[in-house]
């Protein structure tokens, strides 16, 4: 019997789904407060490519008590995707707001408060 070898291009050995995970949780965890993104955009930075569902559909498995800011992660558009009167999308609307960012008409000005990590990097 031949011991599996890790995957060379994982230089950690994750396996991959551990590693897209690990990836997307980096690259959430460095939104600054007060700033949110898009789906795709954090599946992109993630170096995910277009994988802005499965990126909702993470999200929402996380554990409760998360340290992730999971708040600052929205809908194309700006629009909260959480619906209005669920604990979840209540929670993430007053986290927003608790954070300076106006939650109007169920949709954030993505222009104000948008992150553009080259903008804000150094």
């Amino acid at each position: 019997m031949t011991k599996k070898q890790p995957d060379s291009s994982d230089p950690a050995g994750m396996d991959p789904a551990q590693a897209r995970r690990t990836a997307l949780y980096l690259t959430l965890n460095q939104v600054p407060e007060g700033k949110v993104v898009s789906y795709g955009q954090l599946a992109e930075l993630a170096g995910l490519g277009r994988a802005a569902r499965w990126v909702g559909r993470t999200l929402s498995q996380l554990p409760d008590g998360t340290s992730l800011p999971w708040h600052r992660v929205i809908g194309a558009g700006g629009k909260v995707s959480l619906p209005v009167g669920t604990s979840s999308g209540d929670e993430q609307r007053a986290r927003l707001r608790a954070e300076g960012i106006i939650v109007q008409n169920n949709r954030v000005d993505i222009r104000r408060h948008g992150w553009r990590p080259i903008e804000h990097s150094g």
